[in-house]
């Protein structure tokens, strides 16, 4: 599929600390229709013996997924798939045959995460990136068919990534911070020499998109606060000036979501006309906006097939992805068969548009990677990743529940329940926090979460006000109110697992990554007794440090990061009430804390400092460090040791087993 790029929110500190899953099919509904169905769901399940599984096995599972958007996933002769598979323990590049068979290793790395791009359009050479150890500085790589590769984008200090290629498969497009580290511009390669030049060069403040299939145009993004947003068409054949095509008034955002195959039209997002993301058209040759997609959930992207005969677009539909996938020259859906229920993404078409490659993810089941052929709809299954010792039975399906949280606003949220679990043997709970500013938690399949309810954890994960997904008015509850209500909408979490019958009420605990590492180290200072314990995931401590430290290439979307968190120049102050570090005194309840010491968004010294200041105390304070990971953790052997150091905490501080 070409041209489809997810809606851009403010997510920038949101990596998952191991695997927390990518959006599942689900239903929505209220606390005690949740909880009924729940209860259903485990009296039936009471007569099946349970077995508990190592955090070893549940990470034995292995993560796969396709190629990038906007990439050839699909060999040239239609025979392999091109993805990414963690199957040894770091992420590396493989093609997979469609005829089925084991996946072929086309990169061997044993220490940086690599990820692939896409198959060259004419042969068999292959785009890859990888960064150093987690620092987020990729470089894009060309693997030649003979083995050998090549650094299309060398140097020190800078950020590579692939963005498409023209529609004729002579061009291909990166984007690099090489020139300026503040601002991306937009390079073109050869195909066959590998020569590259500079095809527009960034001004600064804007985020390049897409190249139009022609190279004729090229459309930029450019926040201007967490609210607002406008997207600018480049004229290469013009003056190569970026020109604003979304003038308006007040906080409306817009952002591209590509060209149109045919390259008479762009594709963008907007919530301009309600509380929505609504997908629209722009005709190039007009400037004429028509409606294309709009739903009662955001629109998180829309996509074409090759020649446009396939349209793709998903809604984000209450924790959970919507994919239709239409046939433009009937109008009519494509049905899929053979398929099991769950999500569908990474959708990608082959070059004639006769087969499909797409994955499949549930709350039970990780992300298996299917193929169908469209004339029929009829689906063959080539992976299966979860471990085979583990019996899928044995796994939770999540429901879906909502709590009040303070001045009465409905606080959504994804709830694991435990076999078993019941008034007469309540289980010990966990409210798990998002990244962000801005993130939700969906549900899908996540080993960090299975195994710990596994071992006989109810999670909550809790979609307090400010995260995306259930409308702008929603999104924008805590703006310049950090650590406020939002947090209180934590506590208000825990407060409904303790109201819970089947919940052991002296025994919740606070877990959360990147921001919501925050969130956890904030609900410790400053809601010292609403927590049993807390998990900190490379959380900020200090937000006058991390929002002063924030990396170049971030650009604008660290002026639009400063317009909802406030400018450190000027709302320090603030900064300094809502971090936990300078309020540590406070912090009497245990707290285990997990860093990547090569994280650039929260830096090592976060976690560093508070530690030694909970500690001060004489707060249990356990913490892992982590030496080659980053802001995420991407090595199997680090996943299980954090998995394995969570299950640990939470045992003896929690639910107090002996040791």
């Amino acid at each position: 599929m070409r041209h489809a790029t997810a809606v851009s929110i403010l997510t920038l500190l949101a990596a998952a600390p191991a695997g927390i899953a990518v959006a599942q099919d689900g239903h929505a509904g209220h606390a005690d229709h949740a909880a009924h169905a729940a209860h259903a769901a485990h009296a039936a399940h009471a007569s099946h013996q349970h077995q508990t599984y190592t955090a070893a096995q549940f990470f034995e599972t292995t993560s796969v997924s396709l190629s990038t958007a906007g990439g050839y996933a699909f060999s040239p002769d239609g025979s392999h798939i091109l993805m990414n598979s963690d199957a040894t323990g770091v992420f590396n590049v493989y093609a997979l045959p469609i005829d089925g068979g084991e996946p072929v290793a086309l990169t061997q790395s044993t220490d940086n995460a690599t990820f692939a791009a896409s198959y060259f359009p004419n042969d068999g050479r292959v785009l890859f990136t990888h960064d150093q150890g987690g620092d987020e500085r990729d470089h894009v790589y060309v693997r030649n068919e003979d083995g050998t590769v090549v650094d299309l984008t060398p140097g020190e200090g800078l950020k590579a990534d692939f963005l498409g290629w023209s529609a004729d498969g002579q061009t291909l497009y990166l984007t690099s911070n090489g020139r300026n580290a503040e601002a991306f511009d937009i390079l073109a390669f050869d195909t066959t020499t590998l020569q590259g030049r500079v095809l527009f060069e960034n001004p600064g403040g804007f985020f390049p998109s897409s190249v139009s299939p022609d190279g004729r145009w090229v459309v930029i993004d450019k926040p201007n606060t967490s609210a607002d947003s406008d997207i600018f068409l480049v004229d290469l054949q013009g003056t190569g000036e970026p020109v604003l095509i979304t003038e308006h008034e007040g906080d409306i955002a817009y952002g591209s979501q590509g060209f149109t195959p045919d390259g008479t039209g762009l594709i963008f997002g907007t919530n301009e006309h309600g509380e929505w993301n609504q997908a629209w058209r722009r005709d190039l040759a007009t400037g004429a906006v028509t409606p294309l997609i709009q739903a009662d959930w955001d629109v998180m992207y829309v996509g074409y097939s090759w020649s446009g005969r396939y349209r793709v677009h998903a809604l984000n539909a209450d924790a959970s992805t919507d994919v239709t996938i239409t046939d433009t020259t009937t109008g009519s859906t494509v049905t899929l068969s053979g398929v099991p229920a769950g999500d569908l993404g990474n959708i990608r078409f082959n070059d004639d548009e006769t087969t499909l490659a797409f994955s499949v993810v549930s709350d039970t089941s990780p992300a298996d990677i299917f193929v169908a052929d469209l004339a029929t709809g009829q689906a063959r299954r080539l992976t299966h990743t979860l471990n085979p010792q583990i019996d899928e039975s044995h796994l939770v399906e999540a429901t879906i529940v909502r709590y009040a949280g303070e001045g009465g606003v409905m606080i959504p949220g994804v709830l694991y329940r435990p076999h078993g679990a019941s008034a007469e043997a309540p289980v010990p709970a966990i409210v798990f926090v998002h990244g962000g500013p801005g993130g939700q938690s969906r549900r899908g399949y996540s080993a960090m979460v299975q195994h710990l309810v596994n071992h006989g954890y109810a999670v909550l994960l809790a979609n307090n006000r400010g995260s995306s997904g259930y409308g702008k008015t929603f999104f924008h509850m805590d703006d310049r109110a950090h650590g406020e209500a939002d947090l209180r909408d934590i506590v208000a979490g825990g407060q409904w697992l303790r109201d819970q019958d089947w919940v052991a009420d002296d025994q919740v605990a606070v877990m959360g990554g990147s921001y919501g590492g925050y969130m956890t180290a904030a609900a410790l200072a400053f809601h010292p007794e609403a927590f049993e314990a807390g998990i900190n995931i490379f959380g900020v401590t200090n937000w006058v440090r991390t929002l002063e430290s924030i990396p170049a290439w971030w650009g604008a979307q660290r002026d639009a990061l400063y317009d909802e968190m406030g400018d450190p120049a000027t709302d320090a102050e603030r900064h300094r009430a809502i971090s936990p570090l300078f309020h540590a005194g406070n912090i009497v309840r245990p707290m285990l804390v997990i860093q990547g010491a090569n994280d650039p968004r929260v830096l090592q010294v976060e976690s560093d400092e508070l530690v030694a200041a909970a500690r001060a105390n004489g707060t249990p304070v356990d913490y892992v460090l982590f030496p080659d990971e980053g802001h995420g953790f991407l090595r199997r052997e680090n996943r299980i040791t954090a998995q394995e150091a969570y299950l640990r905490f939470l045992n003896q501080y929690v639910r107090d087993l002996p040791q």
